[in-house]
C-alpha cells in the first residue's frame, strides 16, 4: 500500500507529461506529412514530405514566413532584453532605497500583475495611435518593455540576493549608487534577471492580440500573427494547413534553444558575484 502511494505522484507526472507533449509530438509527425497524408493517413503515422513542406514554407510569399520569425525575433528579443534591464533597476531602487510611498509603489505593480493584458489592449492601441505609432514595429515593443511581472520579480530577487551589508561597504568606499548597481548589484542578480528575461521573451513571442490589433501591413506580423493569416487562408487553400503546421514546429525551435542556452545561469548561486566571507 505504501509503495503503490509512493508511486502516486510519479504517475500524476507522467500523465501531466503525456498530456503537454502529445500535442507537440503531433504537431511534430504531421510536419512531415503532404496535404493529401494529412488528412488520409492515421494520426501519428510518419509521412514523407518534410523536406517538400520546408521548402514550400520557405518560398511562401517569397519567404514571408521567415520575415514574420524575424519580426518576432526583433520583438521578443529587444522587448525582453529592455524589458529585463527596466525590471532589474526598478527592482533595485524598491528593494534598496526607502523613500516616502515606496510601498504604494510596490502595491501598485501587483495590482498591474492581476490586470488582464485584453483589457490593456484597446487603450493601449488608442494611445499609440494617437501618437501617430500605430501599425509600425515600435507599436508592439513599446508596449511589451514594461512589465509589473517581472518589476516583481526583480524586486523579490534583489531583496535576497544583494546583502545589504555588501552596498553598504561598497557606499563606504566611496562608490556611487551606479557604480554600486553596474559592479556590485547586478552580477548578483543575473540569475533573476534572466528569469525575467525568458518570462518576457517567452510572452512577447506567443503574444498574439497586441500585434494583431496594432498591425495591419502582414510584412510587419510577429509568427503568432502570420501563421493566424495562414490558417485562415487554408478554408479556401487547404495546402496552406500543412504550411501552417511546419511553421508551428519551426516556430517553437527558437524557445526550446534559447531555455537550452540559459537555463544554466539558474544554477548560479545567488550570492554569485559578492565577495565571499
Amino acid at each position: 500500500m505504501r509503495r503503490a502511494l509512493g508511486a502516486l505522484p510519479t504517475l500524476v507526472l507522467l500523465v501531466g507529461a503525456a498530456y503537454c507533449l502529445l500535442p507537440v509530438a503531433w504537431v511534430v509527425v504531421a510536419s512531415t506529412k503532404s496535404g493529401g497524408e494529412l488528412f488520409s493517413t492515421s494520426t501519428f503515422s510518419p509521412g514523407t514530405a518534410a523536406l517538400a513542406n520546408l521548402g514550400d514554407l520557405s518560398s511562401y510569399r517569397d519567404g514571408l514566413f521567415w520575415r514574420w520569425m524575424a519580426n518576432s525575433a526583433l520583438y521578443a528579443g529587444v522587448g525582453a532584453l529592455l524589458s529585463a534591464a527596466l525590471s532589474g533597476l526598478t527592482g533595485y531602487a524598491l528593494a534598496k532605497f526607502a523613500f516616502r510611498g515606496r510601498s504604494l509603489v510596490f502595491n501598485a505593480l501587483i495590482a498591474g500583475v492581476l490586470v488582464p493584458s485584453v483589457v490593456l489592449a484597446v487603450p493601449q492601441y488608442l494611445l499609440i495611435s494617437e501618437v501617430g505609432l500605430a501599425d509600425t514595429h515600435l507599436s508592439v515593443l513599446v508596449p511589451s518593455v514594461l512589465s509589473p511581472y517581472g518589476i516583481y520579480l526583480a524586486r523579490i530577487y534583489a531583496a535576497a540576493a544583494v546583502p545589504d551589508d555588501v552596498v553598504e561597504a561598497a557606499r563606504t568606499d566611496g562608490a556611487g549608487e551606479g557604480r554600486i548597481l553596474w559592479s556590485v548589484a547586478a552580477p548578483m542578480m543575473v540569475p533573476g534577471l534572466v528569469t525575467v528575461f525568458l518570462f518576457q521573451f517567452v510572452a512577447i513571442w506567443n503574444n498574439f492580440l497586441l500585434p494583431f490589433i496594432m498591425l495591419g501591413d502582414d510584412g510587419k506580423f510577429p509568427v503568432t500573427l502570420g501563421l493566424y493569416t495562414m490558417l485562415n487562408q487554408g478554408n479556401t487553400t487547404p495546402a496552406l494547413y500543412t504550411l501552417a503546421i511546419v511553421g508551428s514546429l519551426v516556430s517553437v525551435l527558437p524557445l526550446i534553444a534559447l531555455f537550452l542556452t540559459l537555463q544554466r545561469y539558474w544554477r548560479v548561486d545567488l550570492l554569485s558575484g559578492a565577495v565571499k566571507a
